[in-house]
């Protein structure tokens, strides 16, 4: 549960929370035994409570229009970082990597980059085997990388903007820069080695 879903449902606790909390003060207040420590201790919790919540409710997250990747052939050893727009679909080797969110926090907040990543591999038989569809987390990329037996791919990174342009019908969250001049439109950095799966293409995947 996320978004609006999420800030209802944690409203709705907090005002069900502090309903009830109040209903149990007004009871305690009449019965003669009860201590005023115990009403002071019970009003701190409820409040306690209503602000943990509101701030996990309130926690900022950023959508990222590019997420960004590793990935690694293995007959070579080569690895390759490649730039991929949010909905856009782009291939390594014999697998299309396609990223539908890319989430950051504010640098106030402790790290933490995820993405919903759909992974589908092109077989031998020229057909598309989905593999991979999940959450990957940067800071943990070998607990959901994509491991095949050639290739891997694993999350490092979502930002706001890339040196590569986006596709045409891009619809994704606001892109915030624009691509350098003379900088080369595909992903991935030139080594200088030409053996492996080669620079990442975008769809469609022709040549």
């Amino acid at each position: 549960m996320s978004g609006p879903q999420f800030d209802a449902s944690a409203k709705a606790w907090k005002a069900s929370n502090l309903a009830s909390t109040t209903q149990q003060l007004m009871a305690d207040v009449f019965k003669p035994k009860i201590s005023a420590n115990r009403l002071i201790a019970r009003l701190a919790i409820s409040v306690l409570s209503v602000v943990a919540v509101s701030n996990t409710a309130s926690a900022e997250k950023i959508e990222n229009p590019v997420a960004v990747f590793s990935g690694l052939d293995k007959i070579t050893g080569r690895i390759i970082s490649f730039d991929v727009y949010i909905g856009e679909t782009v291939q390594f080797g014999a697998l299309q990597v396609t990223p539908r969110v890319c989430h950051t926090r504010p640098q106030t907040e402790s790290p933490l980059t995820t993405g919903f990543v759909q992974v589908d591999e092109i077989t031998l038989n020229n057909e598309v085997r989905r593999i991979f569809s999940g959450w990957m987390y940067a800071a943990s990329p070998g607990l959901h990388a994509v491991e095949h037996p050639v290739y891997d791919i694993w999350l490092t990174n979502c930002k706001l903007a890339s040196t590569v342009p986006p596709p045409e019908d891009y619809d994704g969250p606001p892109i915030k820069g624009v691509v350098a001049e003379g900088e080369d439109p595909l992903a991935g950095p030139d080594d200088g080695v030409d053996s492996g799966p080669g620079i990442p293409r975008k769809k469609p995947f022709q040549g």
